[in-house]
């Protein structure tokens, strides 16, 4: 495992683009020996297997060779979304454990440990540490129903079996020319990065907010012959697909791959018909290193459900009832995920590790499995189909939400007593949150709550819209009904 990711840059052409931005081509050759470089600095420092370490610039090439500079060196790496609140970037230094900090210039953030400045970097030589499979290889965050981000820690053998099966499946090699879509700073990033690199193509990065727009989209894809996407959510895919530039841009894709949410009011709207190239619908939960099943979606898909496939490589579904029993053949039950892939659990947090981690009883002796608070029934021809969650959690844009986190920080407001956040669906059939609120907020604006909330949560956390409600309404046992907000219904 020693370098493998060095190892594989260096199996390539040296001359070989690599990375590609409106500005500059970086090559396999140019990209090592920055790796190197970066790797010797964190050695110098004392940064070994196990320690963490934060990744906070601007530049995407930079925050590449810094990803793949701390798996060279052997330890863990935190990306850090720059766009989010200094306090919520805070939370997750601290929770992730993060001791080192790479940055460009003064960071937001700080660490208790070493600072590497890479405008900063002296030549040295890189280490030779091989931290074995169950080292640690990077920490990514989920929304906490506390308010504090879990940190997820997932495993370097995880973390390559994962890629190496991304290539196989996906087809990639030499040619492939991919684009950066999901943010730097979450783990569909690795995917976009890594997998890309492993196989030896080009890694284009451009600016999100050019991404974002329809005809940015089309314009990035034309100029550096983009053939392939392996992080978009079918929220965009829908965006995009009704814009004709960048409808034009997508059917020229050979290979789109879409994950973070349903995938179904794509499909219902008859979005596959407007792909020419495959289509891979993936599902799975962080703490199971992104993917757990895949789908190679027909020409002519099931628009009726939301089918989510089979298992990847090394990856166990069992679908079991509140009393951890396998549910009868096409019966509805819990997904529980072990075998390759599944996390080392949540740093710091015991009691959450041990209630979402089990034993599985199906693996070999210590296996875990995850349970994913997810519902599933497989079908007669071994599919699966997506059902529902059997907790609060919501999906937007690709992004896990826990209301729970979203409804503490609106309780922070003198004006709001009480508060509950529910999900809802625009024409589009795009998801956004929905902020019902009570108490005396007659003369608060919609734009000062946002403001309050945008103090310490990401953009993907503040609702859309907010109803103003005399109280909230309960169930006959107490509870707040959520479904009755969720019709639009009043007390």
């Amino acid at each position: 495992m020693t370098g493998w990711f060095l190892d594989e840059i260096r199996g390539h052409a040296p001359d070989a683009p690599a990375l590609r931005t409106p500005e500059t081509v970086l090559s396999y050759g140019e990209l090592a020996t920055r790796v190197d470089r970066l790797a010797a600095a964190l050695a110098d420092t004392g940064f070994r297997p196990e320690r963490v370490c934060a990744i906070a610039v601007e530049s995407t090439v930079d925050v590449v060779v810094a990803m793949a500079a701390v798996l060279r060196a052997g330890g863990a790496f935190l990306t850090l979304d720059l766009d989010q609140p200094a306090p919520r970037l805070n939370q997750m230094l601290d929770s992730a454990g993060a001791a080192f900090l790479i940055s460009t210039a003064d960071p937001r953030v700080s660490v208790p440990g070493p600072t590497i400045r890479l405008d900063r970097l002296s030549d040295g030589a890189p280490p030779s540490t091989d931290p074995g499979p169950r080292a640690l290889a990077y920490v990514s965050h989920t929304s906490g129903s506390t308010g504090v981000p879990n940190p997820v820690l997932i495993e370097r053998g995880n973390l390559d079996a994962y890629l190496r099966f991304v290539v196989r499946d996906g087809g990639l090699g030499a040619d492939t020319v991919t684009l950066q879509l999901a943010p730097l700073g979450y783990d569909a990033s690795i995917r976009d990065v890594f997998a890309t690199l492993l196989a030896g193509g080009q890694l284009v990065l451009a600016p999100r907010a050019t991404l974002l727009r329809a005809d940015g989209f089309a314009a990035t894809v034309a100029s550096h012959g983009v053939n392939t996407v392996l992080s978009i959510t079918p929220s965009l895919l829908t965006f995009l697909s009704r814009n004709d530039a960048a409808a034009r841009a997508l059917r020229s894709l050979r290979l789109t791959l879409s994950s973070g949410e349903s995938l179904r009011p794509f499909l219902a709207a008859g979005g596959r018909r407007l792909l020419e190239g495959r289509l891979l619908n993936h599902y799975g939960p962080t703490e199971a290193t992104m993917t757990s099943t895949r789908l190679d979606v027909p020409a002519e898909p099931d628009r009726a459900a939301d089918v989510v496939g089979t298992p990847r490589t090394g990856v166990t579904v069992r679908l079991l009832d509140a009393d951890l029993q396998p549910v009868p053949e096409g019966a509805e039950g819990e997904v529980h995920l072990g075998g390759t892939g599944v996390a080392r659990g949540y740093r710091g947090r015991p009691g959450l590790t041990a209630d979402r981690f089990r034993p599985d009883p199906a693996g070999p002796p210590g296996a875990r499995a995850y349970r994913t608070g997810d519902l599933a029934r497989r079908r007669p021809d071994g599919t699966l189909e997506y059902r529902g969650r059997l907790d609060r959690q919501l999906k937007i844009r690709g992004y896990r939400v826990d209301p729970a986190e979203i409804e503490g920080r609106l309780l922070t407001h003198a004006a709001v007593h009480g508060a509950v956040v529910t999900a809802a669906t625009d024409d589009r059939g795009r998801a956004h949150l929905v902020a019902h609120v009570a108490g005396a907020t007659d003369g608060v604006t919609d734009a000062a709550l946002r403001r309050h909330l945008a103090e310490t949560l990401p953009h993907h956390l503040l609702p859309r819209r907010f109803r103003r409600v005399d109280r909230l309404p309960t169930t006959r046992t107490g509870k707040t009904d959520r479904a009755r907000l969720s019709q639009g219904g009043r007390p």
